[in-house]
């Protein structure tokens, strides 16, 4: 059902705005892109992370996932304070009204690239060396590499200043470690859910406001 939704997402957006993906996935076709990661997110479910204990839905407590949820507005707040401090581009978002299609689309890119896919690697690549993940140590060894992967690329070649590639790195990980224990503890849909709710207060409400408050 996610994978529809995602796909039919990209094939709105790139005919009402086909140059809406270029900044962010350059001269590669979307439809490319939605295809491809599509079968690579459906194979890592089916043939490695079910049996390990990651699932793409299950029923769950809506409280306990609520006070999970709440530090995303930690992390939202701190991004929006090194925001503030050293002033991102002013083009660096997708606004409204696209925003609301736009980063779902990508926040289900992000989810599939730098954490379903490389935590399957890695369980799988455990899994032929150790010939076990069963072993919890492996577990979480496998969800702590996958967490520093999205924070390293976001800084990478970032020309800003010391304290800020390093709030930005840290703040990251965190928000990509707790993504990681409630894929762990719930399901992908909620792990998928944290991002969203990130997505809303950083890129669309806040994207909207920093064009008044910061230009």
């Amino acid at each position: 059902m996610l994978v529809l939704v995602f796909i039919s997402l990209i094939g709105l957006l790139s005919y009402s705005n086909k140059l809406i993906f270029e900044r962010f996935l350059g001269s590669v076709t979307p439809w490319v892109i939605a295809v491809v990661i599509s079968i690579l997110g459906i194979a890592a479910f089916t043939l490695i992370l079910i049996g390990k204990g990651f699932v793409v839905h299950k029923k769950k407590e809506g409280i306990a996932f609520l006070w999970v949820a709440l530090p995303v507005l930690l992390f939202v707040s701190i991004a929006i304070f090194v925001d503030w401090q050293i002033v991102y581009p002013a083009d660096m978002n997708i606004l409204y009204p696209e925003s609301l299609l736009f980063y779902p689309v990508m926040g289900f890119l992000v989810e599939i690239l730098f954490h379903v896919l490389p935590l399957a690697v890695l369980l799988f690549l455990f899994n032929a060396i150790f010939k076990t993940t069963a072993n919890p140590v492996l577990v979480w060894v496998a969800m702590v590499i996958v967490a520093l992967l999205e924070p390293t690329y976001q800084i990478i070649m970032d020309p800003y200043p010391i304290w800020a590639l390093i709030t930005v790195w840290v703040n990251l990980f965190l928000f990509n470690m707790l993504q990681m224990l409630v894929f762990r503890k719930f399901d992908f849909v909620s792990m998928f859910a944290l991002r969203l709710f990130y997505y809303l207060f950083w890129h669309i409400i806040w994207g909207g406001m920093r064009l008044d408050l910061l230009f």
